[in-house]
């Protein structure tokens, strides 16, 4: 199949890329960016840019929208500009997908949509949005994003499927990101910074472990449905702080006052992943970052 990713040259869609070639798809590259391999297509197209979306497109049979903004720091500061990337640019990519009949489009949103879900427990893929508890504006993009493939589908036909990311982590990790960020002030010898009380968690998945679940999800079974793509363990920011210290050595942390906004954590159940596209994270916390830091230390 021919397979388009938009931020293919990204950290996750790298690592999606080089998983539908492995898979034998014919992918193509939407990004600004060169990707990190020479046997796909490259096209070099500005996602708010609906007439070069079109072109860029036609004749896919499925397009996964991985573009965004991802950096709440940056979204925080540039609110407008996060809105017409992760919001307007969805609609492009779903009114391109409509017009070139493209079979169906993903879309990667992420478990920040949980922030302010008022259900108890383990939360599903039915949780309703709870819009006053979005508390960043990086959330109410993704939480946007999604209800416009929504309106696509039932307005237009257009097929979809929506993978809320947990937290990734691995090789080709954005620098200002808090992984690469301690295991660089940590190797350097310097205090980390934890803000809070370190109590928030994230269940981590191991990137090569993602970009698996958008293989699964051109199944059929997964066309129409939403599922998160959640680890199988909750790791605190103290508790990565200690397993960078069993791979690193002396480790010392200072803690600061907590950001506004801080996605502090809810449980999440990937367990509809796992039952429907046989999808289950399967790389322990410890194992993933022993990888990453033996991969950032080589580039060193």
């Amino acid at each position: 199949m021919k397979i388009a990713v938009t931020g293919g040259s990204g950290f996750i869609g790298s690592h999606v890329v080089d998983k539908m070639v492995a898979a034998g798809h014919n992918v193509v590259v939407i990004d600004r960016v060169r990707p990190h391999r020479p046997d796909t297509t490259f096209v070099d197209v500005d996602v708010v840019d609906l007439a070069s979306m079109l072109q860029a497109v036609e004749g896919c049979d499925h397009v996964f929208h991985l573009a965004a903004v991802s950096d709440v720091n940056h979204a925080l500061q540039q609110p407008v500009y996060t809105v017409q990337i992760n919001v307007l640019a969805t609609a492009n990519v779903l009114e391109a997908a409509r017009r070139s009949a493209v079979g169906r489009v993903h879309l990667a949103s992420t478990v920040w949509v949980y922030a302010g879900a008022l259900a108890e427990g383990a939360l599903t893929e039915d949780a309703p949005f709870y819009l006053p508890g979005a508390g960043h504006i990086y959330t109410s993009t993704k939480m946007a994003g999604e209800m416009i493939v929504h309106n696509y589908s039932e307005l237009y036909g257009q097929p979809f499927t929506i993978l809320r990311y947990g937290i990734p982590f691995g090789p080709r990790m954005r620098d200002e990101l808090v992984i690469p960020r301690f295991v660089r002030t940590a190797l350097a010898g310097e205090p980390i910074t934890i803000y809070g009380n370190g109590s928030q968690f994230r269940n981590y998945v191991y990137v090569e472990d993602m970009a698996d679940a958008h293989v699964a999800a051109l199944s059929h079974k997964a066309e129409n449905e939403v599922f998160n793509l959640e680890g199988t363990e909750p790791v605190s920011i103290v508790q990565l702080a200690e397993a960078l210290q069993e791979i690193i050595g002396d480790v010392t942390v200072r803690f600061e006052p907590a950001r506004a906004g801080d996605y502090l954590g809810r449980t999440v159940s990937a367990e509809k992943a796992e039952r429907i596209l046989g999808w289950r994270a399967t790389t322990p916390f410890a194992e993933g970052l022993r990888r990453y830091v033996d991969w950032y230390t080589s580039r060193r």
